[in-house]
């Protein structure tokens, strides 16, 4: 019995304990429930508000300048051919690639024994044809001479017939002698028409005799001409190029040994779009001379050169586009024909306009106004160049407004904004610190090694003009030199 009412109890205080969990179990899923249900508290809604740097537009006056690429050519370029054939008997000294030459010199003689002969024969030709002149002066002078006493003799005769003729009228002369007259009249007359036969014949031979003279002297002059070709000079001051010819050598006529470059007249001929030529006329649809800067990258230093537009192409070739345009270059040391460079062209000047970053101004030409509010709105900027990462717009009506320097998707019309760049124009001007570092600037330190491994590179490139060159090792010589000098030309030294 005992054990049957332990059990009891035991089965009791285990059916108690189970009730109690399962009680306390229901009260904790009835309040979760009931705060799951309860609506939670709505909190106030706070805006946000963005950071963007901004630009004030300011209007002025600029200069847009348009970049396009060409080459340098000279003005005046000479192919040098060998006027006579045969064989190159003298050389110039300076007749070689590369070397500069003046007007007149004497580059290159041939063989002129064959022509010097012809010469000398031409000469001996002119003199017998000078001395058959005068002999043929000299034969019509007589014949002349001739037919002036046949004519005198004639007048004689033709009187002494009058004189007959009047006496056998009288009564007193006698018909035989006035036949005899009449008979020797006759043959003066044959005797004047055989002296005019002879004078005729001494004028032609003295026609032919000038007539030879003139071919005489003709020949002449061709066999001059001919000695003259076998001496080859420069037509202008230049640079030689294109040699191949070398003394001893055989050369054809018309051959050609050289070309001789003015290095002194370049020019740059590059070529822009239609539009682009567009903005380098003027109102009366004639190109204008704008000024133009023309640039080549030479090792760390850029060659530049002033000058202007002279002339634009005649036609537009085959499969091309837009206009050749070409400018003179008025100082170009340094530069040579075929050279590539950059060209940069200054347009006709912009009034009323301002120049903001590229990233201010969307595909559509609209620009984020920040308002007195600090709230966007959206403003009309066409687009009227493009300068690189700027763009430059008309400021009518928004000349001192600040607009949005970079665009973003999060930025729209009515966002609120914060402007940092007027926070940070504020702080530089309480006195607050500002810091600008210019990159391009910096100077670094150089050891010895470095150092003399840089002037190696600079002394050994045989393509830099002298100035430059000494510019360079003058700028290498400093206790600190421009990282970015430093880096142009290890780039190019493979470093």
């Amino acid at each position: 019995m005992q054990f049957l009412r332990r059990a009891l109890t035991g089965l009791f205080l285990l059916s108690l304990t189970l009730g109690l969990f399962a009680l306390a179990g229901a009260s904790f899923w009835g309040a979760v429930q009931e705060r799951m249900a309860r609506e939670a508290p709505e909190r106030p809604a706070r805006e946000r508000v963005m950071a963007v740097n901004a630009v004030t537009i300011e209007a002025r006056t600029l200069t847009p300048v348009m970049t396009v690429f060409g080459e340098v050519r000279s003005r005046r370029t000479l192919e040098v051919r060998a006027s006579a054939a045969g064989r190159v008997v003298e050389l110039a000294p300076a007749f070689e690639d590369g070397a500069r030459v003046e007007a007149g010199m004497l580059l290159a003689r041939i063989d002129p024994t064959g022509s010097e002969a012809a010469l000398d024969v031409a000469r001996t030709d002119l003199a017998e044809a000078e001395a058959e002149l005068r002999d043929a002066e000299r034969s019509l002078g007589l014949a002349r001479d001739e037919l002036a006493a046949a004519r005198a003799q004639r007048d004689l005769r033709r009187r002494a017939l009058t004189r007959q003729q009047d006496l056998s009228e009288r009564g007193v002369g006698t018909t035989a002698a006035s036949e005899e007259a009449e008979l020797a009249l006759s043959s003066a007359e044959q005797a004047v028409l055989t002296r005019r036969i002879s004078e005729a014949t001494a004028e032609s031979r003295f026609d032919q005799a000038r007539n030879a003279l003139s071919r005489a002297r003709i020949a002449l002059s061709e066999a001059e001409r001919e000695v003259a070709d076998t001496v080859i000079r420069a037509a202008f001051s230049g640079t030689l190029a294109d040699v191949t010819l070398s003394e001893g050598g055989l050369v054809t006529q018309n051959e050609q040994i050289a070309t001789l470059i003015d290095d002194t007249a370049l020019e740059a001929a590059f070529r822009v779009s239609t539009a682009q030529y567009a903005r380098l006329i003027d109102d009366a649809g004639s190109l204008i001379a704008a000024p133009v800067r023309v640039r080549l990258d030479a090792l760390g230093l850029d060659l530049e050169s002033r000058g202007a537009i002279t002339r634009v192409g005649a036609a537009v070739g085959e499969g091309e586009t837009g206009r050749r345009l070409f400018a003179r270059l008025d100082d170009a040391a340094g530069f040579r024909p075929g050279d590539f460079v950059s060209v940069i062209i200054d347009e006709p000047d912009l009034d009323g306009v301002a120049l903001l970053p590229a990233t201010a101004v969307d595909s559509a030409g609209t620009v984020l106004v920040i308002g007195a509010d600090d709230r966007l709105r959206v403003e009309a900027a066409p687009i009227l160049r493009r300068q690189g990462d700027e763009v430059i717009v008309p400021a009518a009506g928004l000349a001192g407004e600040r607009v949005v320097a970079e665009r973003t998707p999060l930025l729209g019309p009515g966002i609120k904004v914060r402007d940092l760049t007027a926070r940070q124009s504020q702080a530089g001007a309480e006195g607050g610190p500002e810091r600008v570092e210019n990159a391009s600037a910096e100077r670094i330190a150089l050891s010895p090694e470095r150092r003399a491994a840089l002037r190696a590179a600079v002394e050994g490139n045989a393509g830099l003009p002298e100035a430059a060159r000494a510019r360079l090792l003058a700028q290498l010589e400093a206790e600190t030199v421009p990282a970015e000098l430093v880096a142009r030309i290890e780039a190019r030294m493979g470093g």
